[in-house]
């Protein structure tokens, strides 16, 4: 009899990258895929729990999964069962809990569970962990882009931040492994390849001497793949060798998602950021020096404890200051066991959600001048995907462009001119 399965994810791109990863692992052991509406005899819960509200996603589906089908078996993995592992396994329907280490053996697990009627959980502390668990994941759900996860962990302990301890300390893909996946990768079609983990900026600190730009040069060798794309990183990662020898690769993509989170010192200062705004801009002007071109794209955060009108003006400002081509607005949430969920000062549901709708608006208004500035000048995109008549696809500097075209246009690279600026701009193939 076919066995189904089904996974929800929640958060980010590791998450998806680790969700896939396991996917592969449950069909190469017979079972089938459906989707997370469906009856299957397996869940999944891959969690998030930056948020209060990415906890309540996870627990919304664990309860509806066990409505769908009451005799399936339930796993809840990830970063919330791993800072609150007791919490998840007290939920009524919970099967297997597992944190954000070992899932390579989430399909044992879920069978035993299912064989012995019994619950599992595996969690465990992560302080002492110091090898890369690694989930290679070589069909990336087929999609153009291949994600890989090249780190994990993070040592940083921002004061809002629980992910240093769902994620643990600092560990990184060794460049051969992540050379072979690339090779794998490439020789499946993959023309892309997005480098992604927790803090990829700390690549290579725990191994000895190598840093991400070494990873970055060895796999621009590798022939077939064509663009790298670097998910988020911090500025102290920006120098100037560091955009040379980028530069000199010929393939990594310029586009940087360069974390920022305020544009007030002292609020950076509260969150324990380690840099302050002049080096923030400084960072974004050495990018804009080698790659002028570059997208550069943002998180931020409004509200966070302390925040006075002032401080908040000093994210609005940067915005300009910068000229991000896209920004992403969080308002703050407490996370509990965090230092800042105790600071005094909290902020007026109310005034962040002001504060956030004036930095959404700020952000749209330098998102198309970001666009006039890139109309008619030609660009490089890698189509990805068809929607109805059109082919949609991505610019090196990571402009979203739609374009008719009568012949199979996906996975295909082509140089374009963009003519709008709409949210996916229409272009024109050169």
């Amino acid at each position: 009899m076919e066995k189904t399965f089904s996974i929800l994810t929640l958060g980010c791109k590791v998450n998806q990258y680790e969700s896939e990863a396991m996917s592969e692992l449950f069909e190469q052991r017979g079972y089938r895929q459906v989707e997370n509406e469906e009856f299957s005899d397996v869940y999944i819960v891959n969690t998030c729990t930056v948020t209060n509200l990415s906890d309540r996603k996870s627990r919304q589906f664990i309860r509806k999964s066990k409505r769908i089908n009451p005799d399936s078996v339930l796993a809840v993995v990830g970063c919330y069962s791993q800072v609150s592992p007791d919490e998840v396994k007290e939920i009524e329907g919970v099967d297997v809990v597992i944190g954000t280490t070992d899932r390579g053996r989430i399909v044992d697990l879920i069978e035993t569970a299912k064989e012995e009627n019994t619950k599992i959980n595996i969690v465990k502390d992560l302080r002492n962990v110091r090898e890369f668990a690694n989930t290679t994941n070589f069909d990336s759900n087929n999609r153009i882009r291949a994600y890989m996860k090249v780190q994990d962990g993070c040592n940083r302990f921002c004061t809002y931040c629980i992910i240093p301890f769902a994620r643990g300390p600092i560990r990184s893909r060794t460049i051969e492994d992540s050379v072979r996946e690339a090779e794998t990768l490439a020789n499946s079609g993959f023309k892309e390849i997005v480098l992604t983990g927790i803090h990829i900026g700390s690549f290579g600190f725990d191994l000895g001497k190598e840093r991400l730009i070494d990873l970055i040069e060895k796999i621009a060798e590798v022939d077939g793949i064509e663009r790298i794309r670097l998910s988020s990183v911090e500025p102290n990662i920006i120098t100037e060798e560091f955009m040379q020898r980028a530069l000199a690769t010929k393939k990594l993509c310029d586009h940087f998602h360069l974390s920022l989170q305020s544009g007030s010192n002292n609020i950076l200062k509260a969150m324990n950021r380690r840099y302050t705004r002049e080096e923030y801009i400084e960072k974004t002007d050495i990018i804009k020096k080698y790659m002028p071109n570059a997208g550069l794209t943002t998180d931020i955060i409004v509200g966070f404890p302390g925040e006075t009108e002032e401080d908040f003006m000093g994210s609005m400002n940067i915005v300009e200051e910068v000229g991000f081509s896209r920004i992403h607005v969080f308002k703050y949430s407490k996370r509990k066991n965090t230092k800042a969920a105790i600071m005094e000062n909290q902020i007026d549901g109310n005034v962040k959600k002001d504060r956030s709708e004036r930095l959404i608006a700020q952000g749209e208004k330098y998102r198309k001048i970001f666009l006039e500035e890139n109309l008619n000048k030609p660009q490089e995109v890698l189509f990805e995907e068809e929607h109805g008549e059109d082919y949609h696809g991505y610019t090196t500097n990571y402009i979203k462009i739609k374009t008719k075209s009568d012949i199979d246009l996906k996975n295909q690279i082509k140089n374009v001119k963009i003519i709008d600026t709409e949210e996916v701009a229409d272009c024109e193939i050169l």
